[in-house]
Order: structure tokens, then C-alpha cells, then sequence
């Protein structure tokens, strides 16, 4: 088993030491799902909720989040991000959120997609919840991790 990173010799928990790397391009990717009821799909793609446009909140709560990862996640990094995509769209059992996060820096982004990705698919469920009691979060995952 690996060293783990965010604990010292005593045990204690701590934040990595990232100043003594190399600043790098590093980018990350991830994707998650929200299943939902047909009935639901079709409010989605007429834009019949209440709350407003599903597919755009979600894709703009997903940005949001991705920039806000430092302050949500206690040992991450507050990093400048480059680029932050999040798009969210309509399958055949729900919605798929995918994002793209990218920094030129010191550590890598993949909680910055994972939180963009997290927050987009709860940002469905939420606007979704009055009408839909069956919705199942899944398959949150990191699909690519780079540095160059």
C-alpha cells in the first residue's frame, strides 16, 4: 500500500505540500448520470419546470461548484482553474453530466470535475424533486486524469 499523502508520521491529518513542485498543465475529466422517469424527460426537453431550464442550471451550478471545491473539500487545494466545462444532457434514462477542468499548476484538478459533476446531477435532482420521486444518482466517476 502506498504512503498515504494527507497524514504526517504521527498520524495526523494534514494538507500536501505542493510548493516545492513544478507547475504543469494538468487536466481532468468525469462524468456522472441522474435516472429519471420518462414523464420527467419530457418536462426536461420542453422546458416545463417550474424551477426553469434543467440542462443550463445544472451545466452553470457545475461551474460554480467546480470553483468553489477548496471551500467544500477540507484538504483540497485553492487553485486558479484555466477552464471549467461542465455540459449536461438527455439520454434515454435520464441525464449525463460530463466535465472538463484544467489549470496550469501544482496539483491536479480531478476534485474540481468530480465536485462540477456532483453538484450539476444534485442541481438536476433539485429542480426535478417535485415531479419525480424516483431519481437515482450514479456513476460518478473520474474518466481522465493529465499533466504535461
Amino acid at each position: 500500500m502506498k504512503k498515504l499523502t494527507h497524514v504526517d508520521k504521527k498520524g495526523k491529518t494534514v494538507m500536501v505540500d505542493v510548493g516545492d513542485k513544478e507547475n504543469q498543465q494538468r487536466i481532468a475529466k468525469a462524468s456522472g448520470h441522474i435516472s429519471l422517469l420518462p414523464a420527467t424527460i419530457r418536462l426536461i426537453k420542453e422546458n416545463l419546470l417550474k424551477k426553469g431550464d434543467v440542462l443550463m442550471v445544472s451545466q452553470l451550478a457545475g461551474i460554480s461548484a467546480a470553483k468553489e471545491t477548496s471551500a467544500l473539500v477540507p484538504l483540497c487545494h485553492n487553485i486558479v482553474l484555466d477552464s471549467i466545462k461542465v455540459d449536461a444532457g438527455i439520454d434515454k434514462t435520464g441525464v449525463k453530466v460530463v466535465s472538463e477542468v484544467r489549470c496550469f499548476g501544482k496539483t491536479g484538478v480531478e476534485m474540481e470535475a468530480l465536485t462540477a459533476v456532483s453538484v450539476a446531477l444534485l442541481t438536476v435532482y433539485d429542480m426535478c424533486k417535485a415531479v419525480d420521486k424516483n431519481m437515482i444518482i450514479d456513476n460518478i466517476s473520474l474518466t481522465e486524469k493529465t499533466k504535461k
